[in-house]
């Protein structure tokens, strides 16, 4: 019998293999744009090194460094050519390091994605994705390795076609085939981990899982819905330590090996067979695994965790957004409007941007087309805001100008571009904008849209009841007026679209708190507490002129005669004195209120900032 299936059949807890080699690498100094693979005939003694770390810490499978060696990858390098020389390498350079340990370590080939699109989405065919495939592990094969592991694949057809390129090989050489994930739970091409389970399976491959993508946490929910599927297979399961983050031009990951060490024992206890780690994990990960297998002690806590926790109400398995994190926790949150530009030029906004997260706003809101005035698109600056300044964005949808049919194109073109936070609003008509003429109808109110997002798109389902391929995770926020001419109908909207799902409310700028409590306290004696988070609409004046404007033009606002008074007694001085007025009145409302959302006025994003500061907990 085949060494590796021996060790499976023996051993009653997961066989450990080891963790990163791309991290290793790099933690040595190897820029991330050279060719790691040629290393094994650059730099060996590296890479010899990285393989006795992980021997050294109780790894009894050690992976080849031959990742991305194939005629694909190495092309980018110039060493097409070079395959078999360098797989072989790989395989012989471990064998040497497993010789010396005097140690009985198993020695998987390693063989990653080719690095090219396959057909139907990319050039590739799938005959010429199996011959490459064929090309390395014939290569990895004549030179004596344990075991194949195909990995951090998200394409199943390609996998399916290395795994198909194993077996011509070899097919007495047990194959390993493993599926990597993003943050939703799906594959790259949107695949689910219950259909990945059931195409590795069909595939052949003696051993199937999932590798890379985020966590240990994330892994075992994967995990445990392949399971569903596939529950008598054999599982490998290799973690991240966490999803990566950029600090100080390093490439950091979170998970430390204490924690790799508890989610050892989950990991056995819900039937994993191999067990290690992947990007981020080093020799002392490893050694934790390695300890905690040898002394296992229940983690019911963590093996017994839901597919889905409850508690997040997400439906794809993503976190819920920061700004609902936030208002579950009680924090007093500060969001913070802006408009789009009119042209192509962005550097405003983004530089208006960084200073209120600087300042310490929790969201930046971004309208869309305000005054019914030609703007770019909310999504493309959400889309910026969000990857250049690193400030999660609320993005305002308007049903107003709306179809069905664009309303649920737009959506997912949000959700695609990853904003999460959506308030969805009327909008303002197109006869007081740039282009009356243009088409002002609409097929769904307010309340109709936050119940196709909350009800349908959340669940997987489009208007009509078809499914869209997997839930989005859109946290929901409506529009709400506090002192309105006739409370009897805002509170009769208000419970329509609470009860339609809204999550959050932000309201119209309110300047009498008395009046604001009032309307709240209203609701609250025929329905109960109020079920949603409210932000306070606050803006701040910039002068009487502006005060006079807003009193007397814009409907549902009212500006008491005493604070337009304050501003005309402060002169010159006048947008300071509307920042105190600000300031004053988020304290007024903090003790009923969950947050502000804040609305700076003729682009003065640096008294905005005075307010933020002002106001923070």
């Amino acid at each position: 019998m085949n060494p590796f299936f021996s060790l499976l059949e023996s051993s009653s807890a997961p066989i450990l293999a080891d963790g990163a080699m791309g991290t290793m690498i790099h933690a040595h100094g190897i820029d991330f744009r050279e060719c790691f693979d040629a290393l094994n005939l650059e730099n060996p003694a590296l890479i010899a090194e990285i393989h006795r770390g992980y021997i050294d810490a109780g790894a009894q499978i050690i992976l080849t460094n031959t990742f991305g060696a194939n005629r694909y990858r190495l092309a980018d390098h110039a060493l097409e050519d070079r395959v078999a020389e360098i797989n072989r390498a790989g395989v012989e350079l471990a064998r040497r390091v497993v010789l010396a340990s005097f140690k009985d370590v198993l020695i998987g080939g390693d063989v990653g994605p080719l690095g090219v699109r396959l057909a139907p989405f990319g050039r590739v065919t799938l005959e010429q994705a199996r011959e490459a495939f064929r090309e390395q592990i014939q290569a990895l094969a004549d030179a004596g390795v344990d075991l194949i592991v195909i990995e951090t694949m998200s394409d199943l057809y390609e996998v399916r076609e290395a795994v198909a390129a194993a077996r011509e090989v070899d097919a007495s050489l047990p194959v390993v085939a493993s599926v990597t994930f993003t943050r939703d739970d799906r594959t790259l091409l949107g695949d689910t981990p219950q259909k990945a389970a059931r195409l590795l399976q069909e595939s052949g491959a003696d051993v199937i899982g999932v590798n890379c993508s985020g966590g240990p946490a994330q892994l075992l929910r994967v995990l445990r819905r392949m399971q569903e599927v596939a529950p008598q297979a054999r599982y490998w399961v290799k973690p991240n330590a966490g999803w990566p983050e950029q600090v100080g031009g390093r490439i950091m990951y979170p998970a430390g090996p204490e924690y790799f060490g508890e989610y050892a024992q989950a990991f056995r206890q819900v039937g994993a067979s191999l067990i290690g780690g992947c990007c981020g994990t080093t020799p002392e990960h490893i050694a934790a695994m390695r300890a905690a297998l040898d002394n296992p002690r229940p983690i019911l806590s963590i093996a017994q965790l839901p597919v889905a926790s409850p508690t997040e109400q997400v439906p794809s398995g993503e976190q819920p957004t920061q700004l609902a994190q936030k208002l579950a926790a009680g924090r007093f949150v500060t969001a913070v409007e802006m408009d789009p530009p009119r042209g192509l030029s962005t550097g405003k906004l983004l530089a208006g941007a960084s200073l209120l997260a600087e300042a310490g706003a929790d969201s930046i809101n971004v309208a869309d087309s305000p005054m019914a005035r030609m703007r770019m698109s909310p999504w493309a600056v959400c889309n910026l805001i969000q990857h250049k300044v690193n400030v999660e964005t609320t993005l305002h949808f308007p049903t107003r100008g709306r179809n069905l049919l664009r309303v649920q194109g737009d959506l997912l073109a949000a959700h695609a571009l990853g904003v999460r936070n959506v308030f969805v609003v009327m909008g303002d008509p197109t006869a007081i904008g740039d282009y009356p003429e243009a088409m002002d109808d609409y097929d769904l109110a307010p309340s109709g849209l936050v119940k196709l997002i909350k009800q349908g798109f959340n669940a997987g389902l489009d208007h009509s009841g078809a499914d869209i391929g997997q839930p989005t995770s859109f946290f929901v926020g409506c529009a709400l007026n506090l002192t309105p001419p006739d409370p009897e109908r805002e509170i009769k909207v208000l419970r329509r679209k609470i009860r339609n799902g809204a999550d959050f409310a932000l309201t119209q700028p309110v300047y009498e708190p008395e009046k604001a409590l009032e309307f709240i306290r209203r609701y609250e004696e025929r329905y109960g507490p109020l079920e949603i988070a409210l932000l306070v609409g606050v803006l701040p004046l910039y002068g009487p002129r502006h005060a006079a404007f807003l009193h007397n033009e814009v409907p549902g606002i009212e500006i008491p005669a005493h604070l337009r008074a304050r501003l005309e007694r402060a002169g010159t001085d006048a947008p300071r004195e509307g920042v105190r007025i600000a300031v004053e009145l988020v304290e007024q409302m903090r003790s009923w209120a969950q947050g502000i959302y804040l609305m700076p006025q003729f682009k003065r994003y640096d008294l905005a900032a005075e307010v933020v500061e002002a106001v923070a907990p």
